[in-house]
């Protein structure tokens, strides 16, 4: 996911994962959406990267593994 906004701030960047951390005004934002996003990625054997520039918006790149390549069990 790609945006345009005004990017993420680098002392924030650092905690993005975080639970319920958020930057938003309080009862405004519970701070789960990306803690929660992380953890399913990561229970796929996967991992987040983001990566954000003040003035030129904010990147997200999802990995997860090939599926084509995970053995199944023959029973």
């Amino acid at each position: 996911m790609i945006d345009s906004g005004i990017g993420i701030l680098s002392e924030s960047l650092d905690r993005v994962f975080e639970p319920f951390y958020t930057t938003k005004p309080q009862g405004e934002g519970t701070g789960l959406g990306l803690s929660t996003s992380i953890g399913i990625v990561r229970s796929h054997g996967g991992f987040m990267d983001v990566y954000s520039e003040r003035g030129g918006g904010t990147t997200f790149k999802v990995f997860l593994p090939d599926a084509s390549r995970i053995p199944v069990p023959i029973d």
